[in-house]
C-alpha cells in the first residue's frame, strides 16, 4: 500500500508543477496585452464640458446651446440660408426606349412623349394623305380589273368598261383591241400606285419611331452655346496665273 502512494505522488507531483508553470506563463502573456488604467483628475467631469456645441453639415453650420441642468438637450438649431429649401423647376428627361415603343403603338405617340407637339401635324397629315390616296387608287384599280375582265369573257350582257365612256357612245364604234390594252395599263397603273402608297405608309411608320428614339436621345445634347459659322467672300490666288479667284471662307467656331 506504501509503495502505490511513492508511485502515485511520484506521478502527480511532476503534473501539478507543469500545470503551475503553464499557468504562471499564461497569465505572464496576458498582462502584456492588458489596458492600462487610465487615471482621471478631478476636473474630468461634465461640469468641465463647453458649453455649446458645433456642428458642420457641409455648407451649413449649426450651432446648439446647451441649458444648463438639462445637458442631454439641445435648443432647435438655426437655419442657414443654405438649407432653406427652394422650388425647383423638374427638367423633363424623356426615355428612348419608351419613346420608341410608344411610337409604335400609335404613330405620333412618340413625338407627344417628347413634347414635340408640332411633329403632331406632318405625322398625322402625312397618313390621312397616303390613305386617301391608297383608297383612291384602290377604287379605281377595282373599277379597271372589273372591266379588264368584262371584255376578256364572250358573255355579252358584262360590259362594265362602257361606263368609262359617254352614254352616246356605241360598243360597235369601239376597237376591242385598243380598249383590252387600255384597260390592262391601266389596270397595273392603278394597283402600282395603291402599293407604292402602302409602301410610303409603311416608311413613314418607321420614320417616325426613328425619329422619336433620335429625338429622346438628342433631348439633352450638350451643344456650346459659343457654337457658330460665319461664312464670308474671300480672294484666292492661284499659282498658275496672276488673278486672283474668288470664293467663300467659313470658320466654324465652338
Amino acid at each position: 500500500m506504501t509503495e502505490a502512494r511513492v508511485v502515485i505522488y511520484r506521478i502527480v507531483r511532476p503534473l501539478c508543477v507543469a500545470l503551475a508553470l503553464a499557468g504562471a506563463c499564461l497569465c505572464h502573456a496576458q498582462s502584456k496585452h492588458l489596458p492600462v488604467k487610465q487615471h482621471r483628475n478631478t476636473t474630468d467631469t461634465i461640469a468641465a464640458a463647453p458649453d455649446s456645441v458645433r456642428v458642420v453639415l457641409g455648407e451649413a453650420e449649426l450651432t446648439g446651446e446647451i441649458v444648463p441642468g438639462d445637458e442631454g438637450v439641445a435648443e432647435t438649431p438655426a437655419i442657414s440660408e443654405f438649407d432653406r429649401w427652394e422650388e425647383r423647376e423638374m427638367v423633363f428627361n424623356p426615355d428612348p426606349t419608351r419613346a420608341v415603343w410608344m411610337s409604335a403603338l400609335f404613330p405620333g405617340l412618340g413625338q407627344l412623349y417628347n413634347r414635340r407637339y408640332w411633329k403632331l401635324p406632318i405625322v398625322i397629315g402625312a397618313y390621312m394623305g397616303l390613305g386617301y390616296a391608297t383608297s383612291w387608287n384602290n377604287g379605281m384599280l377595282n373599277d379597271y380589273t372589273k372591266a379588264y375582265r368584262d371584255i376578256m369573257d364572250s358573255d355579252p350582257s358584262t360590259n362594265s368598261y362602257m361606263n368609262f365612256f359617254p352614254p352616246n357612245t356605241q360598243e360597235s364604234d369601239l376597237d376591242r383591241t385598243w380598249l383590252t390594252n387600255v384597260l390592262q395599263s391601266r389596270k397595273n397603273f392603278y394597283r402600282r400606285n395603291r402599293d407604292l402608297c402602302i409602301i410610303a405608309m409603311v416608311g413613314v411608320y418607321l420614320v417616325a419611331m426613328v425619329d422619336a428614339y433620335v429625338d429622346a436621345s438628342l433631348s439633352h445634347f450638350d451643344i456650346s452655346p459659343e457654337l457658330s459659322m460665319d461664312v464670308a467672300p474671300v480672294l484666292f490666288q492661284e499659282t498658275r496665273g496672276l488673278k486672283p479667284a474668288v470664293g467663300l471662307c467659313w470658320a466654324l467656331n465652338f
